[in-house]
């Protein structure tokens, strides 16, 4: 049976002009003489083409971040650490933008929770003539992105709601060059400010608002180094929910009057699949590399990982975390978390959903770094239809003296817990009646108590939790501002 199909589309022009018609090429010479083509190069040396008919918002914001040198902290693909669409779930499970695209909004938020600086206006909040110095603004500098959500249906073309990087500006003519991602479709096109503002002054079914524009720069920070939140799955709203709502209602309805008090009332009413939630990042290695020492560059990570995990263990909030959950014979085992990230690794290496790899055996081990420096590495051996993958997994550890000797502590659900109730709002725990036990409780969590790393680590978390709850509200098509603590 026939399939039909399409090869490209001819791009209607006018109104648009071809970036490599002669014409085109003419408009992008006087931008480049007038200095308005700076942004160009570092967009064009990242572009890439949107992976899903969807993927228009993923995949532009991939191209910026990468423009930007915004290191994501944690591995694309073999041992590269990259921005890839695959990567950009934290305000929007992929799974729903692969079926119903993605809303201005929540882009922000990607935006924001991949640690970016940004700065978002729809059309209804701004005027043409202040997005004309935007546009100028970037096109001048390479520390400056624009993405610019659209109609289609203004330039003529087939289609309805858009994203695409703004690559350039030509000042005389008046027009701008979107480097449209969905290359199977258009190439990049020229086309005039005017109608470019009529295309984003549109409104967007999905959410009844105008269209608009971003501009993206570098963070004052690269995002956490070891632990991250996820929406993978659908049940982060129900735990973004409890969090921020249930869980100051909890401490302040009931009566407690001890630390392992409030914390028996917060993990008595954990909703399931909370591990889901929050995670440490983990690093793989492809499988070329197992007998490998560990390069300077991934020594120089792990120790970073180590440093913020020590500092973790060193907080009193920890060890009161960890004798509570000893109580309640809570057992986290580093195998079963590595097996599951092995699986996760194996996935990003090759492509296909984790649901079809299992763990076979995992063996820790300790791998030389430059000098005398040693690595925790676990290998673990994945299967799928038959066929094994070996998938390594860089893990950090810190050293406790016990009685039989130094014992090795590797990432764990007891400081797992512990990061995101520091992440918490410190207004979470002012509902606590007992004054005095309201007052300790603050001094476990005060930000001004903690190391500098373990600070930023803590905020980039807070700051994810901040945007979930916008998304979890709707409220991320009304604010764009990166949350304020």
């Amino acid at each position: 049976m026939a399939m039909a199909s399409l090869y490209r589309r001819s791009l209607p022009s006018p109104p648009a002009i071809d970036f490599s018609s002669s014409e085109g090429k003419k408009i992008f010479n006087e931008a480049l003489q007038k200095g308005t083509m700076e942004g160009f190069f570092r967009l064009i040396s990242y572009f890439q083409t949107q992976s899903e008919p969807a993927y228009c918002g993923l995949a532009s914001l991939s191209v910026v971040l990468n423009a930007l040198s915004i290191d994501p902290g944690r591995k694309w693909k073999g041992p590269w650490r990259w921005f890839d669409e695959s990567m950009l779930d934290c305000c929007e499970p992929l799974e729903v933008v692969k079926e119903k695209g993605i809303s201005f909004g929540k882009v922000v938020c990607l935006a924001h929770c991949s640690g970016a600086k940004v700065e978002a206006f729809r059309t209804n909040q701004t005027t043409i003539d202040d997005f004309r110095k935007f546009v100028m603004k970037c096109s001048t500098s390479e520390n400056c992105h624009m993405i610019s959500t659209y109609h289609r249906g203004v330039f003529k073309q087939t289609g309805s709601g858009h994203f695409s990087p703004i690559g350039g500006y030509n000042a005389d003519k008046d027009m701008a060059l979107i480097l449209d991602v969905a290359r199977f479709k258009y190439p990049p096109h020229w086309v005039p400010i005017k109608l470019l503002w009529e295309a984003m002054d549109s409104i967007d079914d999905s959410t009844g608002k105008r269209r608009g524009f971003m501009l993206i720069s570098r963070p004052h920070r690269e995002p956490g180094l070891l632990y991250t939140l996820s929406c993978k799955d659908e049940s982060w709203i129900s735990i973004a929910k409890y969090l921020k709502e249930d869980v100051p209602r909890l401490v302040s309805s009931q009566h407690v009057d001890s630390v392992d008090k409030i914390l028996s009332v917060v993990f008595k009413s954990l909703p399931s699949n909370f591990n889901t939630f929050i995670r440490w990042v983990a690093e793989i290695r492809i499988a070329e590399d197992t007998k490998q020492n560990l390069s300077a560059e991934e020594k120089s990570r792990l120790n970073l990982k180590q440093v913020v995990l020590k500092e973790v263990h060193e907080t009193e909030l920890f060890k009161h975390i960890s004798k509570f959950l000893s109580t309640v014979g809570y057992e986290d085992s580093l195998t079963y978390a590595a097996a599951k990230a092995c699986c996760q690794g194996a996935e990003i290496l090759s492509g296909c959903s984790s649901k079809e790899f299992c763990c076979r055996e995992t063996c820790v081990t300790c791998v030389k770094g430059p000098g005398e420096a040693e690595g925790t590495v676990v290998t673990g051996v994945v299967v799928r239809d038959g066929s094994e993958q070996n998938v390594d997994l860089l893990v950090p550890s810190t050293q406790t003296d016990c009685t039989c000797g130094p014992e090795a502590n590797y990432p764990a659900g007891n400081d797992v817990f512990t990061v995101l109730l520091l992440a918490l709002p410190p207004q979470t725990w002012s509902g606590i009646k007992d004054q005095a036990l309201m007052q300790e409780m603050k001094q476990l969590i005060s930000m001004a108590s903690l190391p500098t790393m373990l600070q930023e680590e803590v905020l980039h978390l807070r700051r994810q939790l901040q945007l979930l709850k916008r998304c979890q509200e709707n409220k991320e098509e009304e604010d764009f501002a990166a949350p304020a603590f």
